[in-house]
């Protein structure tokens, strides 16, 4: 890193997981489901020195960890603010000693943990400071969105794994990078009165979504690179097509942050356009879009917004 290069004023991107997110629980899982809690004690200090398997976010979280490393093949330009992995898990520090061996042998750089024994762990994301939680427990997702942070549900990766060193992360527009205002307009007064409604607010830029945060903090990272050679790559897939493009690229230009491709795709499916752009993960709230995008790269559903509302009060 150059001498000239300044230490970066922001705060690291903190991504808190769970640990069947990161590993192949599953079976250990279905002991406790279909058994219950004791018998998922005894199988997890049973099965303690068996390594666990690679799970949904597992590449996803050794890419991003890797942005902390000075041999990863790019050459930052100032001082970036670095990632951390907090690992966030309804284990008991008991069973999940097995977790942390599977860490220790892959080589992670998680060193930082809550285990909750059964509660909710959501409540640790703002004293460790951490802008997103992935977990496969939907529950835990909402009570993370409610408190007002990023979150996802991670339903299961389409096997196969990207060779290419850089991150690849792509995102849904309303509800999940922007407020879903639209999407209220969309849901109740149809398509006509969206896309009126969004040529009247073309100028005005839109609120926050859960997941400006998230990306906020990936734009500072960027920034510390050049833009031709960086190890993180961003995309914006959305059904909306002009003229309600406009409003999004100027809501982005507002907030000073970078995407660096756009996919108005105009009701389309958003499978094989992901699967182009080679997505390490894409985050969208509509449970349709998810099924579908979920067979061609890793999904992270977002259950808010009014869409996720009205499914859970039907």
């Amino acid at each position: 890193m150059s001498s000239a290069a300044q230490k970066s004023p922001h705060q690291p991107l903190v991504i808190a997981i769970s640990s069947r997110a990161l590993f192949d629980l599953d079976e250990s899982h279905r002991v406790f489901e279909q058994q219950g809690l004791e018998a998922f004690e005894r199988y997890q200090r049973e099965h303690e020195n068996e390594l666990l398997q690679p799970g949904m976010a597992f590449d996803l979280v050794h890419k991003l960890l890797a942005l902390n490393d000075a041999e990863s093949g790019y050459t930052p330009i100032a001082e970036h603010p670095g990632v951390e992995v907090v690992l966030m898990s309804r284990n008991s520090a008991d069973t999940g000693l097995r977790v942390f061996n599977a860490i220790e042998h892959y080589g992670l750089g998680v060193i930082r943990a809550a285990f909750t024994n059964g509660a909710s762990p959501h409540v640790y994301m703002e004293p460790f400071g951490a802008q997103l939680f992935l977990s496969a427990h939907e529950e835990d997702v909402r009570a993370a969105l409610d408190a007002g942070h990023a979150a996802a549900t991670l339903i299961a990766a389409p096997p196969g794994r990207r060779a290419s060193q850089q991150l690849r992360l792509a995102f849904d527009g309303d509800a999940v990078l922007f407020s879903d205002d639209s999407e209220q307009i969309y849901q109740r007064d149809g398509l006509d009165a969206f896309v009126e409604a969004e040529r009247a607010a073309a100028e005005q830029p839109m609120l926050a979504g859960p997941f400006k945060p998230v990306l906020q903090a990936i734009h500072q990272i960027q920034s510390a690179y050049p833009m031709d050679h960086n190890p993180i790559r961003t995309a914006l897939v959305t059904a909306r097509s002009a003229p309600a493009h406009k409003r999004v690229i100027l809501t982005l230009r507002d907030w000073g942050i970078r995407i660096d491709e756009s996919m108005f795709l105009g009701g389309r499916k958003k499978g094989q356009f992901l699967r182009a752009f080679g997505a390490d993960i894409y985050f969208d709230d509509q449970m349709v879009h998810v099924e579908s995008t979920g067979e061609h790269v890793a999904t992270g559903h977002v259950p808010h917004g009014v869409t996720n509302t009205r499914s859970k009060t039907e």
